[in-house]
């Protein structure tokens, strides 16, 4: 018989970007935008995916390193306010094994000429799968994605 677990965990990342909330904003909204900072590291393959940003909408993107496992990510957006907050559910898969389910929550405020951004997730991490601080650190390294983007991005883009 298989034991079954379910760890919980929360995790707050807050960092500010030199670019206006609606600048951020967009490169979470735009499917085209998104697609140039929210992917694996160097050296994976290319990500597959859809993005239909809107309530009740849905987003989901497969990738991984050449040849080796893949991760799944299957979002629908629950809350989108222009601007200011994106409210959304993800469930984590490798290689078709549901890892988590996430309640996330990305806050946006003016900060100066830039944005103060704050992104909280809240894990249901399933059977030992995935140790949570390791999703930390995988969202940590979108964000450090996102500033370098934005960064190579004229101010008016």
């Amino acid at each position: 018989m298989t034991t079954r677990s379910v760890t919980h965990d929360t995790f707050v990342i807050e960092r500010s970007y030199p670019a206006s909330p609606a600048r951020v904003f967009h490169a979470f909204a735009d499917p085209e935008t998104k697609k140039m900072w929210f992917h694996g590291p160097d050296g994976w393959a290319p990500d597959e995916g859809e993005m239909d940003f809107r309530v009740g909408g849905r987003e989901t993107s497969r990738g991984g390193p050449p040849d080796g496992w893949q991760s799944f990510f299957d979002c629908r957006y629950h809350e989108i306010i222009e601007n200011e907050r994106i409210v959304f559910t993800y469930d984590m898969y490798v290689n078709d094994v549901q890892l988590s389910v996430s309640l996330t929550t990305i806050e946006l405020h003016a900060d100066g000429d830039g944005t103060r951004l704050t992104y909280t997730e809240h894990g249901a991490y399933f059977d030992g799968q995935e140790d949570p601080s390791l999703r930390r650190e995988g969202t940590e390294g979108l964000f450090e994605q996102l500033g370098a983007f934005l960064a190579s991005q004229p101010a008016n883009a």
